[in-house]
């Protein structure tokens, strides 16, 4: 069956990524699309490296085609983010994506985007995976690809210039000129290396590249940039002796940074440090908002300036809907992805890159420095986060403990509340706890912050006892 988690549907290859699967989306959304009288504005599609990517796009298209709708097809492999903006800025009423982002190699998917260049809403994506379910493969219309690009149905776009130019335009180019900054770059061998050169050359930045080659096995890898994925970067920056090394996930919506030390800054991290220099360095005002398993060190920054963090579940598209309720200036979560008002509405790896280049160069300081005049000045909060994998009776298990009996294990601190709003969250004294099932993976997810590392680590410990799950620190 087809499901659509809360990063679109995502499956392994030749087991639920299959063509019949594909086909039936792309009939379900074209569909949607007629009742909706908006198949002749029509969508923009395109795809990342993965292991069957432009293929699948092809046969997503031809069903598209065949069933009356336009196609702007992006004929390279090409970031997430570029296909969200090419939405927005053509005012298409929807776009799509073949990507599986960050997941295994073996995985692959699509992601949907509506008007304005958003994650579609789950009322979206529920409509289109529940239509997709009961089609049957017969009854699908199709157009052969080269037939449809005859008739003009499929059209190939091209939009690198005006989104790495929307990009430029938004960042102080002049400062990171002046700066000449040294950077090791690590697309982990997806689709951010093009985008990032050309921005980073523009700004005169002096680059090195490593895992650069097209391989849809990603060295190896998960393409999610994290501490156990980087270590080749972090050995590059060293080597290279470079101001910091900034990774992009597989379809480059997620960002991950080294600093000038060769040390791992977490995506919280960076999440607070664009903030603090927004408010800071730029003068700009307003809210944060981060998903329910993103750092509180958002919340100290947005106090001290006189604003609101808003907490939202997990999944972009709610930290989009927090972002125009409450006109916010950044939102972002602890998996690498963010956000800036002005900019598109779903999470750029580049973009966020690009501005992390201007900061450090703005500051002058050093990506070290930075992370700790950070918490001299509002305090050090660590997170902890481990995940297992999941059967469906260990599922049903853990969901009936602690969201259906709402039992708690002894967190060692005073519980201040509890949350049921996306798994299990126990907010405590100076620190929190969250136990949550993915959406995008069978696996579950224990995530934690307090005032040290080992401090985190424990919490996590603890639920990890108390939902039955192994533990070996």
């Amino acid at each position: 069956m087809i499901q659509f988690g809360t990063g679109g549907w995502r499956a392994v290859i030749g087991d639920g990524f299959t063509r019949q699967n594909i086909r039936r989306i792309a009939a379900a959304l074209a569909r949607r699309m007629v009742r909706e009288s908006c198949a002749d504005q029509g969508i923009c599609a395109g795809y990342d490296r993965r292991f069957l990517s432009k293929e699948a796009l092809t046969w997503f298209c031809e069903v598209l085609a065949g069933e009356g709708v336009k196609v702007r097809f992006v004929n390279m492999s090409c970031p997430t983010p570029l296909i969200m903006f090419t939405v927005k800025q053509l005012s298409l009423p929807y776009g799509a994506m073949i990507t599986a982002s960050h997941n295994p190699a073996v995985w692959n998917g699509i992601k949907l985007f509506t008007f304005g260049g958003r994650d579609a809403a789950e009322s979206v994506t529920r409509e289109i995976q529940d239509a997709a379910n009961m089609l049957d493969e017969t009854g699908i219309r199709d157009l052969p690809f080269d037939q449809a690009l005859a008739m003009g149905r499929i059209e190939y776009l091209d939009p690198r210039d005006e989104y790495l130019d929307s990009i430029l335009r938004q960042v102080d180019t002049e400062a990171i000129r002046k700066r000449r900054l040294r950077i090791v770059l690590d697309p982990m061998f997806g689709v951010s290396l093009t985008g990032l050169q050309t921005i980073l050359y523009t700004a005169r930045c002096d680059l090195d590249v490593i895992n650069d080659r097209h391989d849809a096995f990603f060295g190896r890898h998960l393409p999610a940039p994290n501490p156990d994925t980087l270590v080749d970067l972090q050995y590059a920056v060293r080597e290279h002796r470079a101001d910091v090394g900034i990774a992009t996930d597989g379809d480059a919506d997620r960002l991950g940074i080294i600093d000038e030390n060769g040390r791992y800054v977490t995506a919280n991290e960076t999440l607070a440090l664009l903030y603090y220099y927004l408010l800071e360095y730029k003068g700009w005002r307003g809210a944060a908002v981060r998903n329910i398993a993103t750092t509180h060190l958002l919340d100290r920054i947005a106090a001290a300036y006189g604003q609101k963090c808003v907490e939202v579940p997990v999944g972009f598209k709610y930290i989009s809907a927090g972002m125009d309720e409450h006109d916010a200036l950044i939102g972002g979560e602890s998996s690498g992805g963010l956000t800036v008002r002005g900019h598109i509405s779903g999470k750029d790896g580049l973009y966020a890159a690009s501005l992390l280049v201007e900061m450090l160069s703005v500051s002058g300081r050093k990506l070290s420095e930075l992370v700790s005049g950070l918490f001299d000045r509002f305090g050090e909060l660590h997170s902890a986060e481990y995940d297992w994998p999941l059967t469906p009776e260990k599922k049903e298990e853990i969901f009936r403990l602690v969201m259906t009996e709402k039992k708690l294990p002894d967190l060692g601190r005073s519980v201040e509340k509890t949350s049921f709003m996306d798994g299990c969250k126990v907010y405590l004294n100076g620190a929190w706890v969250i136990v949550r099932f993915s959406g995008t993976e069978p696996r579950v997810r224990i995530f934690a912050e307090a005032e040290t590392g080992q401090a985190a680590r424990d919490l996590v410990e603890r639920m990890a006892h108390h939902t039955g799950l192994p533990w070996n620190g």
